[in-house]
């Protein structure tokens, strides 16, 4: 035990199960017949996992800020205000001042309508370029592009809920969401910096995510909602989840020095990357992420949270990352996209999220996936000391964490 541990004392969480981490333990906790359902019609033949309803004010109070944002970043800005509120900061001025902002974060989101309404212009306008300027002057938000650019989310977090340390931007999908946490530890055990607000939102309810998806031939079209080791063993396809996570992050000596509570403790986050077009290379990096882990598991018992995202080989060295790891963990694994979609950026942080809460209510889940093991399925005795996340990027970068049950 040291004074520079990361604890996680706050979590701010959304998705199709529900909003808040009391409402997605109860859906992840139930039975399959209650889990929410893929929308298979909006987006045919593409699957989505929406966003259960959100009642922005509740976090967004003014209608001005919530005008200027697109569902991504409500999402974003609605989690964090959860995970400030949930580590008791929302109203602490002083700590959020000092409050260090990491966000993983895509390319933006661009505004459909206003797209719409340039094409329209141009296809009825004998001067294109007039009523393209036309459009842009009158059409577009505040953020004076046609997208919403990467680094608006934290600065929206900065303005809405008043964080005001310094603030990192990360980009790079499932492993922009690793290497934000894994900065937050890093930075934590360093001596530079004891609280920090760290996490990622992702918006599935996008045609043009699914035309980017369907072009890297990643998106999942073979017959409505399928479970992610089903869709890795047909072939390969992704089932988009909107969700949003952020957690608080606090040196143990902080946190201990105003009372928090604490979910767990974030032990280690390990990332790494590189090609997989040479799958012997990539078998090895699977190996020594694996290594890096497994000196630190013991004898307690381990859970295993799955961040798998249905396509194919990133599946297989998931499976084999698991096997590294021993039959006793693979027995444990629970697979979050089967319930609730893949989540790209958030993808991290809402697993980590998942099982810091599970940690801390002393409880494990129940298998999510129909191809997960039946393994242990209740809280008390059962419960894991441990628990090791996954969420390994569809085409490069693979992302670990090790949380444990906190002291």
């Amino acid at each position: 035990m040291s004074s520079r541990d990361t604890l996680v004392t706050g979590i701010g969480l959304i998705s199709a199960a529900g909003e808040g981490i009391a409402a997605n333990l109860a859906c992840l906790g139930g039975q399959r017949d209650g889990f929410p359902q893929a929308d298979v019609e909006t987006f045919a033949p593409h699957p989505v996992f929406p966003m259960v309803p959100l009642d922005l004010s509740q976090q967004i109070p003014r209608r001005g800020d919530q005008r200027q944002m697109g569902p991504w970043q409500h999402f974003g800005v609605f989690a964090a205000g959860l995970a400030l509120a949930d580590a008791g900061l929302s109203e602490d001025a002083e700590r959020l001042d000092g409050t260090h902002l990491i966000v993983a974060a895509g390319g933006g989101e661009r505004d459909p309508e206003a797209d719409t309404l340039i094409m329209q212009a141009l296809r009825g306008s004998n001067d294109p370029d007039r009523a393209i300027n036309e459009a842009l002057l009158t059409e577009l938000r505040p953020t004076l592009f046609l997208a919403q650019l990467s680094n608006l989310l934290a600065g929206n977090i900065s303005i809405v809920h008043h964080v005001t340390g310094s603030s990192r931007t990360l980009m790079g999908e499932e492993l922009a969401g690793a290497m934000a946490l894994q900065v937050a530890v890093n930075r934590i055990g360093a001596h530079q910096g004891d609280l920090f607000l760290v996490g990622g939102a992702y918006n599935a309810e996008r045609r043009d995510m699914q035309v980017n998806q369907t072009i890297g031939q990643v998106a999942w079209d073979s017959g409505g909602n399928a479970g992610v080791w089903a869709r890795a063993e047909a072939g390969g396809g992704i089932i988009p989840g909107s969700m949003a996570a952020f957690l608080v992050l606090e040196s143990r000596q902080h946190a201990e020095a105003r009372g928090a509570r604490t979910y767990a403790q974030l032990v280690s986050v390990a990332a790494d990357s590189g090609r997989r077009d040479d799958a012997t290379i990539s078998a090895g990096r699977v190996d020594a992420l694996a290594e890096k882990f497994r000196p630190a598991l013991g004898p307690a018992p381990t859970g295993y949270l799955s961040g798998a995202s249905g396509e194919a080989v990133s599946a297989g060295l998931e499976q084999r990352f698991a096997d590294q790891l021993g039959d006793e963990i693979a027995l444990r694994r629970r697979t979050i996209g089967s319930v609730i979609g893949h989540g790209f950026e958030a993808e991290m942080p809402v697993a980590v999220a998942l099982a810091a809460a599970s940690l801390g209510e002393r409880y494990y889940y129940p298998p999510l996936d129909r191809s997960d093991p039946e393994g242990s399925t209740g809280g008390g005795q059962s419960a894991p000391e441990n628990i090791i996340v996954t969420a390994f990027g569809h085409w490069r970068g693979e992302g670990a964490a090790l949380l444990k049950k906190a002291d």
